[in-house]
């Protein structure tokens, strides 16, 4: 790696690195507003501090689905691309379709 190269790997770092530290303080910063003006009027819940609130958004994200709802993380067999229905066998695809058909029978059957 040459001299240049490092240092243009060195930037990138500290760009992304102070993106995300943008990005968590400013979602801290919404959990905080959102939960100091609704909570402690309708449930009578103390407000936060922000580092309280960056905490809650952390472990929200956790609990609820982290990085799979941006996007970034598919588990296997989630990529939803056109490859992954390739690569089904045709009796997969046939008894996919009957349980797409099956469950939308059903939904139908209870509206």
């Amino acid at each position: 790696m040459t001299r240049q190269q490092s240092e243009r790997l060195i930037t990138r770092t500290l760009h992304v690195a102070l993106l995300i530290t943008i990005v968590i303080a400013g979602f801290g910063q919404a959990v905080l507003q959102l939960w100091n003006w609704l909570m402690p009027e309708l449930f009578g819940l103390r407000p936060l501090r922000f580092w309280q609130a960056v905490g809650l958004m952390g472990l929200s994200w956790i609990l609820f689905g982290g990085l799979r709802g941006f996007g970034m993380i598919a588990g296997p067999g989630r990529s939803g691309t056109p490859e992954s229905w390739a690569r089904l066998t045709p009796e997969e695809r046939e008894r996919f379709r009957r349980g797409i058909a099956q469950a939308r029978g059903s939904d139908a059957a209870r509206s």
